[in-house]
């Protein structure tokens, strides 16, 4: 991969020299950045003036200008001072992936002894003592103490560049594995690491290795500290290993190796509390974290997940370029991978990314079930989602077709599959968060609890033999009112999502952007569909759904099916918990007099707990004694 090397650092630090001499041992070309000043700037620098920003600006185009240019040829080494980090940040404009820093480090006395020995210099101890003062560091660069000699510098930058690997993965499990891959394909040199246990995992990270011809450059490893040790500093590490303690106990075992301003990236779906205390540990470590949602499945981690990484937004700008380089596009080929928020709120939304999940997959089964009982087999089930895809086109809805027309002999897999559906814990946590919020996201409690009591089979079947139960043939509903209920719910399930993510930032001062994160679930993600889309222009105008005037047409369009399928379902025995939830939910929130008054009162006949009246204006609570 062609790369731009950049060398950086105060006037008198030996860019020039170290420049010059790499470029001639890498067989590229050199480029020393004073040659391009402008002539006004090298008039006043040789007067003793120190440059402006505004002096600058065109000079560092022009040097963004020439890396560009170069990058079509070949690599090069071009010396700038790059004292800032906004001059840093234009030099690499539309090229951060093929840049390279290595910054000339050395002491202010240090520097001015080098100085004062040279003749036909314009730097004075003045000026250089103004550098030092803007001097901001950089975070990413390759860091050389100028004490060495310059032998001793070329070696170990080449080190540096040569050996050292940009980005590590550690745990290699179906997800990290196709994230390797996809690293690898988009040209960034990565190490891999597995845990090594004897008779079950044994050297799986080079078994992997050699099984793709795109990782031959990768380094394998089932040793920590020699993982650790072939990455450039500050070392980027992904986390691919489950959730909950296993990451702490991952935590524990990198962290003897690790140095200052290093970057742990959570990639799994951990809880989003957890994340912000590991935040909060590692700070004292000086060690870095970033809490990524990652959704895709495996395709979706090898061509492009959707990506959610929350944190400290500095950090993100460290490791930015790979996780938006690996990530899906959208429609405008924009990243669907953006900085969420500060702390876990990157892992809260992909967790209610799943909540959403569970109540689409939730729906879909419904429909199958409604379809099946107008006399539909797996077959003609799928003709009809199918025909569905121009007006409820998803990624969801797209694999049940194809799951639907899977055989297996003479019969359709589905039939032959228990009816027993697991959970890995997202859909619980989701239902917990919204508890502890206040918010109703009664629908994505539905659809998990709907997958509780599937998995009570024994007891489904005791039960059945107990109770009569309607006959399903006499069900009255169109494929078109089925698919009307459909997408009334798939809009109450949405607005449940995003109301619960809002309601979030509000409370815990995220600061989230809704239409961005509905961008980012565009593609790459499961949820991922047409809706998703219109979505994002919704969310840019208002955090609530339900008051935008198309999705009021929608509403009122849809409703009259919605509530046919809901009751014939009812009448015929039918389970439909996610369908009918959507009708009832949208009853009470456009509901204006509830029948919570009388839950007031009673709360308050036998535990005094006041209530307010709709007479009285102040807001005061009253008190009954309801007994006398």
């Amino acid at each position: 991969m062609k790369k731009i090397i950049f060398i950086m650092g105060v006037s008198g630090s030996g860019k020039s020299t170290v420049g010059k001499l790499l470029a001639e041992d890498l067989n590229i070309p050199f480029f020393d950045g004073d040659d391009f000043h402008a002539k006004s700037n090298i008039i006043k620098m040789s007067r003793g003036q120190a440059l402006t920003d505004e002096d600058r600006f065109g000079w560092l185009q022009s040097l963004n200008s020439l890396a560009k240019k170069q990058l079509e040829k070949n690599s090069c080494i071009i010396v700038c001072s790059a004292l800032k980090k906004k001059y840093r940040e234009l030099l690499s404009k539309d090229i951060q992936n093929n840049t390279k820093w290595i910054f000339l480090q050395g002491s202010f006395e240090e520097i001015t002894d080098r100085i004062n020995k040279r003749t036909n210099h314009f730097m004075n101890s003045e000026m250089l003592k103004s550098q030092f003062d803007i001097l901001e560091e950089p975070k990413d660069a390759i860091k050389i103490n100028i004490n060495l000699k310059p032998k001793e510098i070329i070696a170990l930058v080449k080190n540096q560049l040569e050996s050292k690997s940009e980005f590590g993965l550690f745990g290699l499990g179906v997800m990290g594995k196709s994230l390797c891959r996809n690293l690898a394909n988009n040209g960034f040199k990565i190490s891999m690491f597995n845990r090594h246990v004897d008779g079950l995992e044994v050297d799986i990270a080079k078994k992997f290795k050699s099984e793709f011809p795109e990782l031959s450059s990768a380094s394998a490893f089932d040793d920590i500290s020699a993982f650790v040790n072939t990455l450039q500093q500050p070392r980027r590490i992904m986390l691919m290993v489950n959730a909950g303690k296993t990451i702490d106990y991952v935590i524990k075992d990198l962290l003897p190796h690790l140095s200052e301003n290093d970057i742990l990236i959570d990639g799994g779906n951990s809880n989003y509390k957890k994340t912000k205390e590991r935040i909060e540990y590692l700070k004292t470590k000086n060690i870095h974290f970033i809490g990524a949602g990652i959704s895709g499945g495996e395709e979706g981690a090898l061509k492009g997940p959707s990506i959610m990484p929350s944190g400290d937004k500095e950090t993100y700008t460290q490791v930015k370029d790979y996780l938006e380089t690996i990530s899906a596009k959208d429609e405008n080929n924009l990243p669907c991978c953006t900085y969420v928020g500060p702390e876990g709120s990157g892992h809260f939304i992909k967790m209610v990314h799943n909540g959403i999940e569970y109540v689409e997959m939730q729906l879909l089964a419904e429909v199958s079930t409604i379809l099946k009982n107008l006399g539909q087999n797996p077959d003609q089930i799928a003709n009809t989602l199918d025909s569905w895809k121009d007006k409820a086109s998803s990624y969801l809805l797209e694999i049940t077709t194809s799951i639907l027309r899977k055989k297996e002999g003479e019969d359709w897999l589905v039939n032959k599959i228990l009816d027993a559906a697991g959970n890995k814990g997202t859909g619980n946590w989701t239902t917990i968060a919204s508890a502890e919020l206040g918010v109703p996201s009664t629908l994505i409690a539905s659809a998990l609890f709907s997958r509780y009591i599937s998995f009570y089979k024994e007891e489904r079947i005791r039960l059945n033999i107990n109770f009569e139960r309607q006959s399903s043939s006499e069900l009255n509903v169109t494929t078109n009112n089925v698919l009307e209920a459909y997408q009334f719910a798939r809009i109450i399930n949405h607005y449940q999502g995003f109301k619960l993510i809002n309601e979030a930032s509000k409370k815990f001062s995220w600061n989230l952007n809704l239409s961005e994160i509905a961008r980012i679930w565009t593609n790459g993600c499961i949820i991922k569909s047409r809706l998703m889309q219109d979505l994002v222009e919704v969310l840019k105008d208002t955090d609530n759904l339900l008051v935008n005037a198309q999705i009021i047409a929608m509403i009122n369009h849809y409703k009259p099916s919605a509530k046919k399928v809901v009751s014939q379902c009812v009448l015929n025995d039918l389970t439909v918990p996610a369908l009918s939830e959507a009708i009832q939910f949208f009853n009470g929130i456009t509901t204006v007099y509830a029948s919570a008054n009388i839950i007031q009162a009673q709360r308050d006949y036998f535990g005094a707990h006041t209530y307010q009246r709709i007479d009285d204006n102040s807001e005061k609570f009253h008190h009954t004694d309801w007994k006398n």
